[in-house]
């Protein structure tokens, strides 16, 4: 049991407000994680992956059929480079970067002998888990961007910024465009809040950081390879990753809204889940280093 937990008890216990300690307490984790070399070596990593196909592209235009089918479109549109590579970083990179950030956040402070010592007045467990929560959405949301941000950049740079032809084969003007992309970055987002509360959960259930990292890659891993297999199609619907280039639905002249609630709502509710049993797990957790 934590100080925190072992302060405020009785019926008459009241306890104490602390104006702003909260987001004192979540400008912190965000100090600490954009700080750690790690961590942002892996945002550079994804920094490079609109590069990499943005230069790519530049020197050899793909045939047809050839990748993603953004990538027809992207010598046509710098915009489209921003979808491609959201594309190609979805299946492996950014899981990778989110399990890592997501599987350290508690079991690196288990690790390192430091986590009792956050588990002061006024940090109560449950306190301490929202913060870690919210410091690896952003830090999520924060990857996204950058993919997004530097495809859209380099994507003007080369190929230039035009009015958008969807895939249903309307055409948008470069306004709705730059609209549909930060929804996209919006869906893409929510879409990986799943994994990355599954990673904080697991980051509840040991104190090696590097299990709890491998484990959250693992989930995502796993979920793919059931979807890849046809005689599971039954279940493909409900797996974690099965609908995470869902946003390609909003690149048509006519969005499936319904789809695209229906498939955020699936998302939000494996984070739900996860996170009611990371909380579950750290409020019972018998707290030693």
């Amino acid at each position: 049991m934590s100080l925190a937990d072992a302060t405020w008890t009785g019926p008459l216990a009241v306890r104490p407000t602390f104006r702003g300690a909260f987001s004192r307490l979540y400008l912190s984790e965000m100090r600490l994680t954009l700080r750690r070399r790690r961590n942002v070596a892996l945002l550079g990593v994804l920094a490079v992956v609109p590069v990499f196909i943005g230069i790519a592209v530049k020197i050899s235009t793909p045939h047809n059929g050839d990748g993603p089918d953004f990538i027809g479109q992207v010598s046509n549109n710098g915009l489209f480079l921003v979808f491609t590579a959201l594309t190609v970083a979805l299946p492996l990179f950014l899981p990778l970067v989110i399990g890592v950030v997501s599987g350290d956040s508690i079991a690196g402070e288990a690790g390192g002998g430091t986590l009792r010592y956050l588990l002061t007045v006024p940090v109560t467990r449950g306190r301490l888990l929202a913060v870690k929560t919210l410091g690896v959405a952003s830090y999520t949301a924060i990857g996204v961007l950058i993919v997004t941000g530097v495809g859209l950049v380099l994507g003007g740079i080369l190929f230039g910024l035009h009015d958008v032809i969807l895939l249903s084969g309307d055409t948008v003007s470069l306004g709705n465009g730059l609209l549909r992309t930060l929804l996209v970055a919006a869906y893409v987002t929510v879409a990986l809040f799943g994994l990355a509360a599954g990673g904080v959960f697991v980051s509840t259930l040991t104190e090696n950081a590097i299990a709890a990292m491998a484990t959250t890659i693992g989930l995502a891993v796993f979920s793919a390879l059931l979807d890849a297999v046809p005689q599971l199609r039954r279940i493909h619907g409900v797996l974690l990753t099965h609908n995470w280039l869902g946003f390609g639905e909003l690149l048509r002249g006519q969005v499936d809204r319904a789809a695209l609630l229906r498939w955020s709502a699936l998302h939000l509710a494996y984070a739900a889940v996860f996170l009611s049993l990371a909380w579950a797990r750290l409020t019972t957790k018998d707290v030693t280093s």
